[in-house]
């Protein structure tokens, strides 16, 4: 297996290191002049070609040719220069794109530039209580009148909804279609009468995730993404994106190094844990899978740099990723004991010692939700990729 990325790319590399070297040298700004100069830098890294490469100049972009080795190139030195990359989260990984791919040109004008810019933040509207994994089932309504859509229902576990100026998702518009044709993708703004949010708290304490509750909120009619009741089609481009932007190569690899150190720091019997025999092979088995995660996320860059369809790889390295994450934290948790019991606020978990672990070890349960459910992922590779009969379960539910 050649992993090399061929010389071509190592030139290219060396440009990267280059630029990085002379432009990225935040020194010891702090706040305000730190937030002016990571924005001076995006703007010179967009101009060099390095940063949103995929968006077009119109917009902001630096519309570059689509070229994934030269992309993973910039992640990689970007990453190793602890350079800031694009501004993230929903609107840049999924509404964007989305945009682009399906979105008028009166809304890529309207949208994009100030997404990138940071000027919009956007929260996802697709899951309702009741709900569940069936997506198409929402029942909040969006009525068209006059030239607004009037809102009315409920959206729930939106992450950064604390954050969020505006909203993307999926409202019914058509009532009385069938259940996939009548919803419309939508986008709206949070501030206005009639949008109550509310946190939703975690075992750890904190709001990860915040609901929605809409009563008479308007967006206008124009801010419909795509055609009238064919929300659902869109809305699989929206999680395309999604599930495609959840992991990386070395995204497992950085965890695994901790838990190698927690299992050298804490002890068994007055030795470090690492020298137990159940302990090494419990790490040898979660350091397969490690591996198996990085080597399939190889082969989904090369599926790409060859220009051929990705299938079921980018849903298995998802579930991969989500099944190895929780039993790093189902480890972690032995091997702290104790410490395990004690309040995440009160132990001070960003802080020293093994007890940083607790919101590692309650945060992978929700890893398991995002991006589609660890079970609705087996699923969907059992029926699609290996031809497997439809979960009997799914069937009685119809």
């Amino acid at each position: 297996m050649d992993l090399s990325y061929g010389e071509g790319a190592e030139t290219f590399r060396r440009e990267v290191r280059s630029f990085l070297k002379g432009a990225w040298q935040p020194g010891e700004r702090r706040k305000d002049e730190l937030k002016t100069f990571i924005r001076d830098f995006r703007t010179k890294a967009t101009d060099a070609g390095y940063l949103y490469r995929a968006i077009p100049k119109q917009y902001g972009g630096s519309e570059q040719p689509a070229d994934v080795v030269k992309a993973q190139v910039i992640r990689e030195e970007f990453a190793r220069a602890r350079a800031p990359m694009e501004i993230g989260g929903n609107g840049m990984s999924m509404l964007v794109p989305t945009l682009l791919e399906k979105g008028t040109p009166e809304q890529k004008d309207m949208f994009i530039r100030q997404t990138m810019a940071g000027d919009m933040m956007w929260g996802q509207g697709y899951s309702e209580p009741g709900t569940g994994s069936d997506l198409a089932s929402v029942r909040t309504r969006a009525e068209l009148v006059g030239d607004e859509w009037v809102i009315n229902g409920q959206k729930i576990w939106t992450s950064q909804g604390d954050r969020a100026t505006h909203m993307f998702g999926l409202f019914r518009t058509e009532p009385n279609a069938s259940k996939h044709g009548g919803i419309s993708y939508l986008m709206l703004d949070l501030n206005q009468p009639g949008v109550t949010r509310r946190p939703i708290r975690q075992m750890t304490g904190e709001a990860g995730f915040y609901e929605f509750f809409f009563d008479n909120a308007r967006t206008p009619a124009s801010w419909i993404v795509g055609e009238r009741g064919d929300g659902w089609n869109v809305s699989r481009t929206t999680l395309k994106h999604e599930r495609a932007s959840i992991g990386s190569a070395d995204a497992l690899g950085g965890t695994f190094r901790k838990l190698v150190e927690l299992a050298q720091e804490m002890e068994i019997d007055g030795q470090p844990a690492i020298k137990d025999a159940k302990v090494r092979d419990a790490l040898t088995k979660i350091e397969g899978w490690v591996m198996a995660h990085r080597y399939s996320s190889f082969r989904l860059f090369s599926l790409a740099a060859a220009q051929e369809q990705p299938g079921l790889v980018g849903l298995m390295m998802k579930l991969l990723l989500t099944e190895t994450g929780h039993e790093m934290a189902l480890l972690a948790q032995e091997l702290i004991g104790d410490h395990a019991l004690i309040e995440p606020a009160s132990a001070g978990t960003r802080g020293r010692g093994p007890e940083k672990w607790l919101d590692q070890i309650m945060g992978t349960l929700g890893n398991s939700i995002a991006g589609g459910t660890t079970n609705i992922q087996r699923n969907i590779i059992a029926e699609r990729g290996l031809g497997l009969p439809r979960d009997l379960a799914m069937e009685a539910d119809k």
